[in-house]
């Protein structure tokens, strides 16, 4: 194990704790990093799943907090990782939250063919911290909602004086806040890519950080899928012929998202429509819908939700700091879903135009898959 760091929020709270992967910065470096040991701190009550977690394209620009005690213990394998036809960007990382936040680190064997979660996070060049009273830090997020924070290490691994302690908290305290940014241009693939080119239906998806478990579902289901560019218009999608549109998750707040959602007005009743995650968000903008930044979101795999056409409850996969305004709904969209613990929209459907979102993750990858039924009723929308 390393030497002593901290995380530092915004609020000048501090949590003493060792870093681990690659090293965090010193208090006197901090102008000159890269966004490789800051983020928003979110907490994810998942057990297991960390590697799909560190690699999900809709954590970029956060912190993740496992609530679980002790991850790593079986290590981690490319082959799981759920980065889109991104990872052919030259210069994307492998892992894309800036920073992981634990109780104990396991630092032991792993099964042959797999890394250690501490050379893993190194490869990448993103910091974890370890040792952290991660209860006490859920339980303050819970209270007081999400917060920017930093993992920095003092200057000469010494002890953190006011000097550095005054440089980390001004750093996350300058932060922009999660509200109105716009992540899509960090994620996502620039050009066309195309997966199952024979399958039939045509799906195109528009790119906003999709999850390659979404590609890997639509294509089991014997779908062709068009992978474009988040800044893609109308055209381009046209141009494709495509059956449908899905827009998928993806990290950042969906009121700055100006141009998916102008593609999904113009669409509107030309094209079955399907959204997850922040594309669900997106849809529901273009229909008129406003959302708004949640306290703490929903980050796990064991979020209750209610299908309200049969009432049956299913566990979901989530991850995501927004919501859809009910009250803000125009008349012909329906609340389809229904989260089982608090209330907040879950997904929506207006038949007549062939419309149908989530707000949950179908997929899984990792989590329950419960839900992923929800990819056939997509399918059901191009029936008749």
């Amino acid at each position: 194990m390393n030497s002593i760091a901290y995380l530092i929020l915004d609020d000048g709270s501090v949590w003493s704790g060792r870093w681990f992967g690659a090293s965090p910065p010193t208090t006197d470096a901090l102008e000159n990093e890269e966004a490789s040991f800051s983020g928003e701190v979110i907490f994810n009550t998942g057990m297991t799943g960390y590697h799909e977690i560190l690699t999900d394209p809709s954590y970029t620009g956060q912190m993740v907090l496992f609530t679980s005690p002790h991850i790593g213990n079986y290590g981690d394998d490319d082959e799981w990782s759920e980065i889109g036809p991104e990872q052919s960007r030259k210069g994307v990382r492998g892992i894309m939250p800036g920073g992981l936040i634990v109780r104990s680190l396991y630092d032991g064997p792993v099964p042959e063919g797999r890394k250690c979660l501490d050379d893993f996070l190194k490869e990448n060049g993103i910091c974890g911290i370890s040792d952290i009273d991660t209860r006490g830090l859920t339980l303050k997020l819970r209270t007081e909602g999400s917060k920017n924070g930093i993992i920095v290490r003092p200057v000469n691994d010494g002890v953190l004086d006011d000097a550095g302690m005054n440089e980390a908290t001004a750093f996350a305290g300058k932060m922009p806040s999660m509200t109105g940014l716009n992540l899509t241009g960090e994620v996502g693939t620039e050009t066309l890519v195309t997966f199952n080119e024979k399958g039939v239906p045509h799906v195109a998806l528009l790119d906003c950080g999709v999850k390659m478990n979404i590609i890997r579902e639509l294509m089991e289901r014997g779908c062709r899928v068009s992978v474009l560019p988040s800044d893609s218009g109308v055209s381009d999608v046209l141009k494709l012929n495509p059956d449908a549109l899905l827009l998928s998750n993806g990290p950042g707040d969906p009121e700055p998202l100006e141009g998916p959602t102008d593609v999904a007005e113009q669409l509107m009743g030309k094209l079955p429509l399907w959204g997850i995650c922040l594309g669900h968000q997106i849809l529901a903008r273009a229909a008129g819908a406003s959302t708004y930044k949640m306290s703490f979101g929903h980050h796990g795999v064991n979020h209750p939700v209610r299908d309200e056409k049969t009432g049956r409850v299913f566990v979901t996969s989530q991850n995501h700091g927004f919501a859809v305004d009910e009250k803000s709904l125009p008349e012909g969209f329906e609340v389809r879903f229904r989260n089982a613990n608090d209330g907040s929209v879950e997904g929506l459907e207006n038949k007549e135009l062939k419309f149908i979102c989530v707000q949950h993750h179908p997929e899984a990858a990792p989590g329950p898959v419960d839900s992923a039924w929800v990819f056939d009723t997509f399918l059901d929308t191009l029936k008749g």
